[in-house]
């Protein structure tokens, strides 16, 4: 067997990992989410494959042979946030603790370095295995040289895999050919040109016709269709340049020393130390210093004989209590199942042992335990379908309930015999502490129903009219030109719109704007900057318009076509335990995240249809936020403006400007609305004086007058900072608690932050709370009175049914019932209804 070495692209990996692991602080304020979620997916990897070498490869800051090629190379990249900044030298230094080699070089990137050092090994005779989430990387895949991308799917993370076949198959190229992609299509996050006008399909169908960017041009004249001709035949220039900024060089002067990459003990004294500093108490499982030995694992006995299946089925429905894992993997099936912790059983799909018959057999063993113990119930639904769902305990959520700040739930055995075994021993403490913290009742009534809830959801999902989306798309193609041009005439030459160097010497060096503030890196272009000149300036509000319509091409119309599966609907993935304050997120797509600011944004939900002979209900709950601040402040007289049923933020204004109701000008409506709203989210008056272009005086005086106004806010919000303070956490009306640990921090900023967290987790985390309660109370509804109308989509505080037309009556009444009555508040919670034939009608 021939050895491996492990690669691993330091800041690709603990970049995803930051923005895929909830923010984590240990007690010293530190941030620490990307350092812990960085290590469990190198351990993850290094379980997995067993490699005898291991090395991180680091981007250093100084330019690289790309920038002197061409200056504006990265220049659209975002700065690194300074909480993400702050671990990587923390990082570093764990890694070097553990004796694993950084691999750094003046002049290139992390990508050279990983590309010569896997050249170098496959000479060797070493197989390599590149670990990062950069596509870029596909170009090195070889028979011997396997990438695996981390992909954070449904709050866990999964690992795509790539050697050079599973390139072709997934992208029709070798992986060499990943640059003739690049060389065409560009590449956004690297600000690598590419040829205006040619996106990946037509891309990849060149390349597929004529192999490289050379040969396509030698044959530019057979090229369909024109428009790709001409682009071609205008930028084989910036083609060429492209292709040589997207190509990683395999021949970088490379300083690895074998003998120091030799992967011996990783759990060192110093790194222990380390794992107790940044509060990693899962980590520290992983070490054995007290010099005894460590508990033996209880032999899990692997069954493949049906008979032996049958009696251990049968015993398994007399428990009170079991924990269970299903366990796949490309190559094998079976159910990790165990009835104590001395009887742990692995049963395999082989011969008679069909995946069908095990899946049928757990489904009657969990009809008939009482609690049945398991990881991601959700994704088991799929194979086991239990009528008596009251009988499942999701560890994951459990966990999530009682830390929220915690990364990943799913425990280190998750998919090995073993699984169900760990699952059964952290059962006991799960329970526990859900009754010490007064969660039993949130978790068994709102979170565990949910479950259901959201896998009916993502089964069903959306209907989408692809011929409209596919126009959409063009029609947005065709404004971006238009745009693209009008701005480049402005501007007197052409510049990349997209790289923020460009466009700050074109605004304030050429057009000589004022408010131009330089950095290192050039003049600040960010929204809030370009916001501030638009009024007196049409290219730059051309360019606003032009950011927002290319983020709606990429994301919505390109990025929802590739989402339609096979039934013409689009499946996204509804997560809970996600958000720190308990609100659903939506993945996969995001299909949260339409926008809904600007009307072409809007247009969207167009293409979001319901099924023949059906129509869309969408239900909106009216100010809920604002609602859930008046009951659980008690402020009487927000309560009372409530109660009058009349317009809340002209009632404020007139309150708070000292005006007749019938004498509130728009503006001072809109000024009080901005106040109500950043009053929940507890934004100060800098924030205030942003949002509404006054001063900081001024918006001081707001929220004073505001405070005087409803006097019982100021005294709850004040409280919520106190005992969070006091506690270390805030609770919803439910029991929720969402931790606040940056109170504690020594950063000022952070300070502020945490104090910001204790006011409006509270009003949030209550108001998610609330609509998992409608969610659920709506789609049992419809279940129990046997409509065939079923709840699809949930936003934030709206819910989406598509309703068959002969119920739609008896729906907007499930509606009305369900929500309105999903919690006793001392205002009325009112909701908006609306019908449509498509989603943007019933919006």
């Amino acid at each position: 067997m021939s050895e491996k070495i492990v690669l691993i692209d330091g800041h690709s990996i603990i970049n995803r990992a930051f923005y895929g692991v909830p923010d984590l602080t240990n007690s010293d304020g530190l941030h620490t989410n990307a350092i812990y979620g960085f290590l469990n997916i190198m351990f993850r990897i290094l379980d997995e494959e067993k490699p005898d070498y291991l090395a991180v490869a680091f981007d250093l800051k100084a330019p690289t042979f790309r920038h002197q090629m061409y200056d504006a190379y990265k220049g659209t990249r975002k700065p690194m946030p300074e909480e993400l900044r702050e671990q990587v030298p923390v990082l570093k230094e764990v890694l070097q603790a553990m004796g694993i080699p950084l691999l750094m070089k003046e002049g290139f990137e992390a990508d050279d370095l990983l590309g010569t050092a896997a050249r170098v090994s496959e000479e060797k005779g070493i197989n390599a295995v590149i670990v990062s989430g950069d596509r870029d990387l596909l170009q090195l895949a070889t028979d011997n040289v396997l990438i695996r991308m981390p992909k954070t799917k449904r709050g866990t993370t999964e690992i795509e895999n790539y050697y050079a076949a599973d390139v072709k198959e997934a992208y029709q190229v070798n992986p060499p050919q990943i640059i003739e992609l690049k060389a065409l299509m560009g590449d956004a996050s690297d600000n690598i040109p590419g040829v205006p006008g040619i996106g990946e399909k037509t891309a990849t169908n060149l390349i597929v016709a004529y192999g490289s960017i050379e040969n396509a041009y030698a044959h530019v004249e057979e090229i369909k269709p024109n428009r790709a001709k001409e682009a071609l035949r205008n930028h084989y220039d910036m083609a060429k340049m492209s292709k040589k900024l997207a190509t990683i060089c395999v021949q970088a002067p490379l300083e690895l020393s074998w003998e120091n990459a030799k992967l011996t003990n990783l759990y060192t004294p110093e790194v222990y130390e380390w794992f107790k500093k940044l509060n990693f108490k899962k980590l520290l499982s992983r070490f054995d210093l007290t010099g005894t030995e460590l508990p033996s694992v209880p032999e899990v006995k692997r069954v493949t004989e049906l008979g032996e299946a049958e009696s251990i089925f049968a015993k398994a429905a007399d428990q009170d209590r079991l924990a269970f894992e299903i366990c796949q993997s490309k190559d094998e099936f079976g159910i990790s199942l165990a009835l104590s912790e001395q009887e742990v059983y692995y049963l395999a799909a082989e011969g008679f042992l069909t995946e069908e018959y095990l899946t049928d057999h757990m489904t009657q063993v969990v009809e008939q335990v009482p609690l049945c113990a398991a990881s991601d119930v959700k994704k088991l639904l799929k194979m086991v379908h239990p009528v008596h769902r009251e009988h499942f305990f999701d560890i994951e959520i459990a966990a999530y309930l009682i830390n929220p700040l915690i990364s990943s739930y799913a425990h280190e055995d998750m998919g090995t015999p073993h699984a169900a075994l760990t699952t059964l021993k952290k059962l006991p403490e799960l329970l526990n502490k859900l009754d010490e913290m007064e969660m039993r009742s949130l978790f068994d009534e709102v979170e565990m129903p949910l479950v259901f809830t959201l896998f009916d959801m993502e089964q069903e999902g959306m209907r989408v009219n692809a011929e409209e989306l596919k126009a959409y798309g063009e029609a947005l193609v065709d404004k971006i030109s238009a745009l693209e041009k009008s701005i480049h005439e402005a501007a007197g030459e052409e510049f990349n719109i997209n790289s923020p160097k460009q466009l700050g010497v074109i605004l304030f060096e050429k057009l000589g704007m004022k408010g131009g503030k330089k950095t290192k890196t050039g003049y600040s272009t960010s929204a809030e900057v370009l916001d501030k000149l638009a009024p007196e300036h049409p290219i730059v509000r051309d360019i606003l318009e032009y950011r927002q319509l290319t983020k709606l091409k990429s994301t919505y119309a390109d990025g929802l076509a590739g989402c339609i599966a096979a039934d013409g609907r689009i499946h996204s993935s509804f997560n809970q335990t996600i958000t720190a304050t308990g609100r659903i997120s939506s993945t996969e797509p995001n299909l949260q995240n339409i926008p809904v600011r600007m009307e072409l944004g809007r247009l969207i939900r167009k293409v979001f249809i319901p099924s023949d002979g059906y129509v869309f209900v969408d239900a909106d709950y009216s100010q809920i936020e604002l609602r859930v601040l008046a009951h659980m402040s008690g402020d009487e007289k927000l309560i009372e403006a409530y109660r009058q049923a009349e317009d809340i933020h002209r009632i404020t204004a007139s309150q708070v400007f000292h005006v007749p109701f019938d004498e509130v000008t728009p503006l001072q409506r809109r000024n009080a609305k901005a106040v109500n709203f950043g009053i929940v989210y507890g934004i100060s008056s800098f924030g205030l004086s942003q949002d509404l272009s006054i001063s900081t005086k001024e918006a001081k005086e707001y929220i004073d007058r505001y405070f005087e106004t409803y006097p019982g806010i100021k005294v709850f919000l004040d409280k919520l900072v106190q005992d969070a303070k006091e506690q270390g956490y805030v609770t919803t009306m439910f029991g929720r608690r969402r931790p606040v640990p940056e109170l504690k921090s020594s950063n000022f900023m952070q300070r502020s932050f945490g104090e910001r967290v204790a006011m409006n987790s509270p009003i949030q985390g209550t108001a998610a709370d609330i609509i998992k309660i409608a969610m659920n109370r709506v789609h049992d509804r419809l279940l129990r009175e046997g409509l065939e109308s079923r709840l699809i989509l949930q936003v934030h505080d709206e819910l989406l049914i598509e309703a068959k037309l002969s119920e739609a009556d008896q729906v907007e009444q499930i509606l009305r019932e369900e929500m309105q009555q999903a919690a006793d508040l001392q205002v009325p919670l009112e909701i908006d209804l609306h019908r449509g034939n498509n989603w943007y009608e019933a919006k």
